[in-house]
């Protein structure tokens, strides 16, 4: 069988499974999900061993175990409340007398997941559980390499209960990515390049197939007046040492004013100097080698480490919002120190890059708050660096480059349901089925006088409508 037949397949068993599955209640979804939380938290060895070296355990337990957990229990906590059936907000007009509705969240059916290389355990693992609670059947197509996490994931939540057919795991390789998008699911999740994201997102576009992106990021740091330059630098080896450097919010653009760039380099370089760095893609080295010359030719200056694939921490220093080193997407422990004169200038330095996925702020708080609020991104954190953006509770996406729509979170799960209205109609009053009248526009209009005019009605207005009424 080919990769396109066994794909098809395996949509076809999650079609024939989500039907049961979205019928379970919510209460009996989010009962699986806490058994396999609990399952997890009692032995997530199994789950660990599926990252190999270089990723340190400890490395995955914090980055990702720990924040899969933490999502399995906001969803059995919120669930079930965002889910129920509401009632609309606000007031009903007038005209729509006896008319109840109600506003319904529904499966969507089967969701696919494209999973990312970086985090493949943490990332596809909380789309997968937001799914799943809101009733749909899963199919997640791994990155290259990363079949082993998301397959001991499925086992667990088999183990918990979930039956067999609602969570599927597709081969690993680009043509099972192609074949499952053109298989028609009906909503596609993806966490990956800008690249990767323009292919899926035309390949979507022939079958009308909506789509979550988490695209590409080259963040942004905002250094103030009075921030404490030692927790900055702290921030900044911390951004760069995580995952090798591949994190999609790691620091990559770091805006600083003249009087604060020599010290806050010196910091920065002592908390990177004994730093191992780590080992990038070849793929990853020929580009970064590419813009980092460009850096060097443009006056900038490279300082750290750098042998082929291996690669740094390295800081560019005396960089430019315009070189591409402050443009492109780099998956390595890499950073530019770009001087500008005041916030204001580094704002609109700043949107100079396309991407726009996360963003740090480090100040006085209340200024760095108000400068935050300024900031073109999807997440943006105030003197701290990536891990607040882990909460459970709050949603993370992107802008621009960085994609659109979001996951986690209530606006995630959310984001996994289809939306259906129910009015009922109660009483005898339908006026639009009376036969047309010449006074049909008078009665309208006194209408919109008596209920948007802002003013009390005239005699004549009230009349009108009474009229109309009989």
């Amino acid at each position: 069988m080919n990769e396109a037949a066994r794909v098809s397949v395996a949509l076809a068993r999650a079609r024939a499974a989500q039907p049961s599955w979205g019928a379970t209640s919510v209460p009996e979804r989010l009962a699986v999900i806490r058994r396999f939380r609990r399952a997890v938290a009692r032995d997530p060895w199994p789950l660990v061993h599926t990252i190999p070296p270089p990723r340190d355990p400890a490395e995955t337990l914090a980055a990702e175990i720990l924040p899969l957990a933490d999502a399995a229990r906001f969803l059995e906590r919120t669930a079930a409340r965002l889910l129920a059936p509401r009632r609309p907000i606000g007031v009903r007009p007038i005209w729509l007398w006896g008319v109840r509705a109600q506003v319904r969240r529904e499966p969507i059916g089967v969701v696919l997941i494209l999973g990312p290389s970086n985090y493949p355990l943490m990332l596809p693992g909380v789309q997968a559980l937001q799914a799943l609670a809101a009733g749909n059947a899963v199919c997640i197509k791994p990155a290259p390499g990363c079949a082993g996490a998301a397959t001991v994931l499925t086992l667990v939540l088999e183990e918990a209960g979930l039956p067999q057919g609602v969570l599927t795991v597709l081969d690993d390789t680009p043509d099972a990515g192609a074949a499952a998008v053109a298989g028609g699911p009906d909503l596609i999740v993806l966490t990956g390049s800008a690249k990767t994201g323009a292919r899926v997102l035309a390949a979507a576009a022939q079958r009308l197939i909506p789509a979550t992106m988490e695209l590409s990021g080259c963040d942004a740091v905002f250094v103030l007046e009075g921030a404490d330059l030692s927790l900055v630098a702290d921030c900044i080896a911390y951004g760069l040492r995580l995952n090798g450097g591949a994190t999609c919010i790691a620091p990559r653009r770091i805006f600083v004013q003249q009087a604060q760039a020599a010290a806050l380099e010196a910091a920065i370089l002592v908390r990177l100097q004994d730093d191992p760095g780590a080992t990038v893609p070849l793929h990853m080295a020929v580009l970064l080698a590419d813009v980092l010359l460009e850096a060097e030719a443009n006056g900038a200056r490279v300082l750290g480490r750098r042998d082929g694939t291996a690669i740094g921490p390295l800081l560019v220093a005396g960089a430019t919002a315009r070189m591409r080193v402050a443009q492109e997407d780099l998956f390595a422990p890499v950073a530019a120190l770009i001087v500008v004169n005041g916030i204001e200038a580094a704002l609109a330095e700043a949107i100079a890059c396309p991407y726009a996925l996360g963003a740090s702020v480090f100040g006085p708080p209340m200024t760095a708050f108000a400068v935050a609020a300024q900031v073109r991104a999807g997440s943006v954190v105030v003197n701290d660096i990536i891990v607040p953006t882990a909460d459970p509770r709050l949603p993370f996406g992107g802008r621009g480059a960085s994609g659109f729509g979001v996951t986690r979170g209530a606006e995630g799960l959310l984001g996994m349901t289809s939306i259906k209205v129910v009015s009922v109609r109660h009483g005898r009053f339908r006026p639009h089925l009376h036969p047309p009248h010449a006074t049909d526009a008078e009665r309208i209009a006194a209408l919109l006088t008596l209920t948007h005019a802002g003013q009390s009605p005239g005699w004549n207005t009230l009349q009108a409508l009474i009229g109309g009424l009989r």
